[in-house]
C-alpha cells in the first residue's frame, strides 16, 4: 500500500494549481501544471492503489460498466474543495486515470481575460454557437462563463448534456437541468431528443462527435433554441469544414444551407503561458455570422471569411493574430510565445514590426 490516497493527491493537485492528475499503474503520480507534466517523488501506483481509487471515486451505478469497458468517464467531488472529471482507460492491460480539475467557482469573462465581445454570444435567442480548440484549451470553462452570464442576467431554462458533467450551476435568474451521459440519459442523441420536450431556451452539448449529433443540434437550433457545442478544431474555417465533413458529399449542400441559416458564430481558443511564468491565458479567435459570412458559407468560399475578419474589428470579430498582438501589447505574453502559437507568424511579425518601428499596425 502506497503512502498516499487518491483524495490526498487530488488535494495536492488543487494546492499546486494543477489542471490534471495522471494516475497510472506502474508510474509515479504526475501533475500537469501550466501545461507541463511534473512528476511527483512518490512511489509508483500499484494495482491495489488503482482499485482503491476506483472504489473511492466511481459512482456505484457505473461500476459494472467500468469493468466491462475499456474507457469510462465520470465525475468526482471532494466537498468544499473541487469537482473532477475522471477518464479511466486501459494501458498495457492495466488501468490508467487522467483526472481534470473543475473548480466550483465559475469565472467571469473578466477573470478569464476573455474579450468583451464574448458577451454577445449570451444574447442570442436561437441558433448554434461552436466553441473549439484542442483538449485542455479551456473550452468548457469559456462555455461555463457564458452560461453563468446568462444565469445572472436572463430568465431562461438551460439544459446541459455532458459526458461527464463538469461545472455544476446554481440557479439564479435562470434554471438548469444537467444530464450526464450514461446516468441521466443514454447518449447525446437521446439527450437532445428529450431536451426539446423539456421547455429549454438554451442547450449545451458537451461535444459533437458524429453526424447524428450534428443533425440533432441543427434541428434544436432550427426550432428556436440556442445551442452551444464543442469541437476539437483550431479555427472557424476548419470548424465549418468539420461540420460538413460528417456528411456524405451528396448531403453536404443541403446541410450547408441548413447550417448557414442557424450558425451564429465560433469561439476558437488556445491557452498560452503568461509572460510572468504564472499560469496561462486564453488567446481566442471570434467569428460572428453576418449576411456576408452566411453567403460565403453557402457559396463554399470559406477562405473569404478570414479576409473579412482580418479587416479589423468588423462586427466585433477577432483573428488569432489580432488577439495575440493585443496580448503582446498588454505584456500578458511574450513575442516568442505568440509567434510559436500563431497560425500565420509572418502576418503577426508584420503587426509587431509595425508597432516597434513606429508605424500604424492593423488589429
Amino acid at each position: 500500500m502506497s503512502e498516499y490516497t487518491i483524495d490526498s493527491l487530488l488535494k495536492k493537485s488543487v494546492e499546486l494549481g494543477a489542471s490534471d492528475l495522471h494516475f497510472i499503474v506502474g508510474e509515479v503520480p504526475s501533475f500537469r501544471i501550466d501545461g507541463k507534466i511534473i512528476k511527483s517523488k512518490l512511489s509508483p501506483v500499484t494495482e491495489e492503489d488503482m482499485m482503491q481509487a476506483i472504489d473511492t471515486m466511481a459512482p456505484i451505478s457505473m461500476r459494472d460498466k467500468i469493468f466491462k469497458s475499456y474507457d469510462s468517464d465520470f465525475p468526482y467531488e471532494i466537498e468544499g474543495l473541487a469537482r473532477f472529471r475522471v477518464n479511466l482507460a486501459m494501458s498495457f492491460g492495466y488501468h490508467s486515470m487522467t483526472i481534470r480539475l473543475v473548480s466550483f467557482n465559475i469565472p467571469s469573462f473578466e477573470e478569464l481575460n476573455l474579450p468583451e465581445a464574448i458577451e454577445k454570444f449570451s444574447q442570442f435567442e436561437n441558433g448554434i454557437v461552436l466553441v473549439t480548440g484542442v483538449a485542455g484549451s479551456g473550452k468548457s470553462t469559456t462555455i461555463a462563463s457564458i452560461l453563468e452570464h446568462i444565469n445572472n442576467n436572463y430568465r431562461k431554462h438551460i439544459v446541459t448534456i455532458e459526458d461527464p458533467i463538469e461545472y455544476v450551476y446554481k440557479s439564479k435568474k435562470s434554471i438548469f437541468t444537467q444530464r450526464q451521459i450514461g446516468i441521466d440519459t443514454a447518449n447525446y442523441i437521446d439527450g437532445l431528443k428529450y431536451a426539446l420536450r423539456q421547455d429549454p431556451n438554451v442547450i449545451l452539448i458537451g461535444e459533437i462527435r458524429d453526424m447524428e449529433t450534428v443533425q440533432s443540434a441543427l434541428h434544436a437550433a432550427e426550432t428556436g433554441h440556442l445551442v452551444f457545442a464543442t469541437l476539437h478544431t483550431f479555427n472557424a474555417i476548419q470548424t465549418i469544414n468539420r461540420i460538413l465533413s460528417f456528411f456524405n458529399p451528396t448531403e453536404r449542400e443541403v446541410i450547408r444551407s441548413q447550417f448557414a441559416e442557424v450558425f451564429r458564430g465560433t469561439i476558437s481558443q488556445k491557452l498560452l503561458p503568461k509572460a510572468n511564468g504564472k499560469g496561462r491565458i486564453p488567446a481566442v479567435e471570434i467569428l460572428f455570422s453576418t449576411p456576408t459570412i452566411k453567403d460565403f458559407i453557402l457559396k463554399d468560399e470559406l477562405e473569404e471569411i478570414y479576409k473579412l475578419v482580418q479587416k479589423g474589428g468588423y462586427n466585433d470579430m477577432l483573428t488569432f493574430n489580432q488577439c495575440l498582438f493585443d496580448l503582446i501589447k498588454k505584456e500578458f505574453i511574450t513575442k516568442e510565445v505568440a509567434l510559436n502559437h500563431s497560425d500565420n507568424s509572418n502576418e503577426l511579425l508584420h503587426y509587431i514590426r509595425g508597432v516597434y518601428s513606429g508605424s500604424e499596425a492593423s488589429g
